[in-house]
């Protein structure tokens, strides 16, 4: 579909998404302290709590090989798909319809 995402969509996209419940979905997250715990999904290692991720700031954090970032962020690296893919899965997942300016 041609035409432009606009940039307050995206945000909104980012914002209604539970990045714990999405992660979850995916890399099952062990509650620990004020935020959730994993074994990181972007590299081997062997540590089961290196992987972090802030229900609060709706952000994640590898404190080994430095992968963080957003929902958004998180579907283009776990998933391999390019940006406007990750955006359609997202909205998908919420039910809504990706707007294009025309």
């Amino acid at each position: 579909m041609a035409g432009r995402i606009t940039q307050n969509f995206i945000d909104d996209l980012i914002s209604r998404t539970d990045i714990v419940e999405l992660i979850d979905s995916q890399v099952k997250l062990k509650k620990k302290g004020g935020g959730y715990r994993a074994r990181c999904p972007f590299h081997n290692g062997n540590n089961d709590s290196s992987f972090s991720v802030s229900d609060k700031q709706q952000f994640y954090h590898c404190f080994n090989c430095g992968a963080s970032g957003n929902a958004l962020t998180f579907v283009m690296e776990y998933e391999g798909l390019e940006f406007v893919d990750a955006i359609e899965t997202l909205a998908g997942q919420l039910g809504l319809e990706v707007p294009r300016e025309t």
